[in-house]
């Protein structure tokens, strides 16, 4: 009987392929939250910031800075020009065995303007 315990071998190699796809998919979930969570950040902040657009940025840029980090992010840049924001939003994220980044999105707020006919 030469194939003793080759079935226990088998079968824990199938369990670390499972464990390994697993923590995949995990780290994959949670760098798309992350996208989101950042892109939510930066939205609610250049809104937030662009009805005080009028003011200019001494006064829109930290409204924006205040629902950026109420939304988990932090803001990394406020533009402000004429009626317009722009505001970049960071928020860090970790996956699996201390891993991690940054996930980064940019939002525009501002009057629409008419399109030439």
């Amino acid at each position: 009987m030469r194939d003793r315990g080759a079935a226990t071998v088998l079968v824990l190699a199938i369990g670390l392929v499972l464990v390994t796809a697993g923590v995949f998919g995990a780290s994959v979930g949670a760098a798309r939250v992350g996208r989101h969570q950042a892109r939510t950040a930066a939205d609610l902040g250049a809104l937030a910031g662009g009805t005080q657009a009028i003011f200019g940025p001494e006064t829109a840029c930290p409204r924006a800075a205040r629902f950026v980090t109420a939304n988990g992010g932090r803001m990394t840049s406020c533009v402000v020009e004429g009626l317009e924001i722009v505001v970049r939003a960071e928020v860090e994220v970790r996956v699996a065995f201390g891993l991690g980044g940054q996930a980064v999105a940019t939002a525009r707020a501002g009057p629409v303007y008419a399109l030439p006919d």
